[in-house]
């Protein structure tokens, strides 16, 4: 099963393929529909579009390919600090956890984690994502509005 994400950036829309979607279907959870973010190590773009420009780049490099490489040591670190406020989907938690799929640590790549969230828990728990990615060092970037958080 393939997975579509397209969202509209400020000049085109991006379709973006979640390429482990197939395996965490098949060893995890995942829900339909959600509202996306993408975390990074690197610097604070100094615009939206930079940001863009900067997401789509890590997207194709690390997300996008066959073999993606493990989550690097603070990618690894900020998904662990977000565990210990919502832990990963399971059937026990189904109506109270915000991802969109499960085991979260699957949507890491190298430098970059771009993962989703309920739409009914989006507000909140992006909220917290954000704050907790810059506590982290990181930049949040929002794809759907093509915005840094």
């Amino acid at each position: 099963m393939r997975m579509i994400r397209s969202f509209a950036t400020s000049a085109h829309v991006i379709s973006h393929w979640r390429p482990r979607i197939k395996h965490r279907v098949r060893r995890g959870r995942l829900r339909s529909m959600s509202y996306n973010l993408a975390v990074w190590e690197g610097e604070l773009p100094k615009t939206d579009a930079e940001a863009t420009r900067t997401f789509e780049a890590l997207f194709a490099q690390h997300q996008e390919t066959e073999q993606s490489p493990a989550a690097t040591p603070a990618i690894r670190s900020y998904v662990e600090a977000l565990l210990a406020k919502y832990p990963d989907l399971d059937d026990d938690n189904e109506d109270e956890c915000p991802w969109s799929d499960a085991p979260l640590i699957n949507n890491a790549t190298g430098p970059i984690f771009y993962f989703g969230m309920v739409f009914s828990q989006a507000e909140t728990a992006s909220a917290f994502a954000a704050n907790l990615a810059k506590e982290h060092g990181l930049v949040c970037f929002d794809p759907q509005s093509s915005k840094l958080r």
